[in-house]
């Protein structure tokens, strides 16, 4: 996503655009890999880093940014590729995959019909063991990488 996508999306939902903002968008347009709040608050020195994290919040809650969880409970963030979707999260090396399943969206459709309640929103991560990594450590995480307990197989 462009700046230019960035400063339009946010003006034209009525935001304001201030100069701290705009470095903040400046600084994440165009990335074409995962990040985190810290790589941006470095990025943009003399910006407050509350107001990068409540930019990356507005970006999230305006569907501009998508924000995933890894393995080990820190946040990461990137443009999504397609609309609604989930992650394949690599426990070795971090790498992130969108993917959309349409079963998932019909089991959580029954689930709120059956639960007598309406899903409002929800947020899936699955974690793997990529190809890429699957090769280099046969099959495995990085044996130094402990995998997290609330990771499960």
């Amino acid at each position: 996503m462009t700046n230019n996508d960035l400063v339009a999306a946010i003006e034209g939902q009525g935001y304001r655009l201030t100069a701290p903002r705009l470095r903040v968008l400046e600084s994440i347009a165009g990335r074409d890999t995962n990040f985190t709040a810290e790589e941006v608050c470095a990025d943009v020195p003399g910006v407050g880093r509350a107001t990068v994290f409540r930019t990356l919040k507005l970006l999230v809650e305006r569907g501009l940014l998508c924000k995933m969880i890894l393995h080990d409970g820190s946040p990461r963030y990137s443009f999504p590729l397609t609309g609604h979707h989930h992650h394949l999260v690599c426990v070795s090396c971090g790498a992130i995959t969108e993917f959309q399943e349409s079963e998932i969206e019909q089991l959580l459709s029954q689930l709120g019909v059956s639960k007598a309640g309406t899903i409002v929103g929800h947020r899936i991560e699955v974690y793997v063991v990529c190809p890429t990594c699957q090769v280099r450590y046969g099959g495995h995480a990085k044996p130094e990488l402990p995998i997290s307990a609330g990771v499960s197989s």
